[in-house]
């Protein structure tokens, strides 16, 4: 796994409020800048192993609940995560096959990154995602954050502020992420901010999706509601991850979940009809742009945005206009 080392990443780390250096004293950080609030003493702890760069008074994120949270085993969905890791590996695929369209795309990108060494920062990175293996198994060096510390991970931030200089990686991946941020506008705006000049984006959000992580889901996105979003970059390939068959089968689940009362109940449904999924592949993609379970984006870095007039032609659904 071409995870970079910690202690080759933290001197990569800056101040997530004004971007200063940071020292280091008593196993906890804070801002070089005398100006800055975050430049008081152990305004940047370390939970664990890991480094927490947050700027609590600006993020959604409370540093009790943070430090609360030692290693991934009480992280949120760890115990459904620890189940499905115990089934056969035959089941584990029927139950969530591999998603072609994610290896697809992160080979694409990854054939498309040049120069030695290049960086590729994983947001939202506590698991490995899927369709992202060969990421972690290929030449780029993978540097990784989350909301809490994981194997996968060397520190915890807020996406709002990635607290890495602008232009210090080639590459950025958030699989399934962006529906969890408060501002993925800004989220974005940060991913802009961190590449460097014709750096590469790859993107999985959902679509039509029903709410997941409780209180932490927030924001969904059309085909062209994900193009306006990445309106920075230029596109590279984008389309449905998953299509109706999908999205129908997330819809049984939770059916079921609801008339029965019972998160079992809608578990047992979505295996029951997880043949769905097969569809998906019948389905003509303006079609599956219509009625997609996620979309996904592979872009590259741009000097100019996606006009509102250029984003009005973008639809290629099949509602189209006559």
């Amino acid at each position: 796994m071409p995870l970079a080392d910690r202690a080759q990443v933290l001197p990569m780390l800056v101040c997530p409020r004004c971007g200063s250096a940071l020292e280091e004293s008593d196993r906890a950080r804070r801002c070089v800048s005398t100006t800055c609030p975050c430049g008081a003493a152990g305004s940047f702890p370390t939970v664990g192993p890991w480094p927490v760069l947050v700027d609590f008074e600006r993020s959604i994120l409370e540093r009790d609940a943070v430090e609360a949270v030692p290693d991934a085993r009480l992280a949120p969905g760890t115990r459904r995560r620890r189940v499905e890791s115990r089934l056969p590996a035959r089941v584990r695929t029927w139950w969530k096959p591999p998603n072609t369209v994610a290896a697809r795309n992160v080979e694409a990108l990854m054939s498309r990154l040049a120069g030695p060494s290049p960086l590729v920062l994983v947001v939202g990175g506590a698991e490995v995602g899927n369709g992202a293996e060969a990421l972690y198994a290929g030449e780029p060096t993978v540097i990784a954050f989350d909301i809490y510390g994981t194997a996968s991970t060397q520190f915890i931030a807020d996406a709002h502020q990635i607290p890495l200089a602008g232009g210090s990686v080639d590459a950025v991946v958030v699989q399934a992420v962006l529906e969890h941020v408060l501002d993925p506008g800004r989220v974005v705006g940060e991913i802009h901010r961190v590449l460097r000049p014709g750096g590469l984006v790859y993107a999985e959000t959902p679509f039509l999706q029903q709410v997941h992580a409780g209180p932490y889901d927030f924001t969904r996105y059309t085909a062209s509601g994900h193009r306006w979003l990445f309106r920075a970059f230029d596109e590279i390939d984008a389309g449905p991850v998953a299509g109706p068959g999908t999205q129908m089968l997330w819809s049984i689940d939770h059916l079921a979940r609801g008339l029965l009362r019972s998160g079992l109940a809608g578990r047992l449904a979505r295996a029951a009809f997880s043949w769905l999924r097969r569809l998906d592949r019948l389905v003509p993609a303006p079609f599956a742009i219509d009625d997609a379970s996620a979309c996904f984006f592979l872009g590259r870095r741009a000097d100019r945005e996606l006009t509102p007039r250029e984003i009005g032609g973008y639809y290629g659904g099949a509602q189209r206009w006559s």
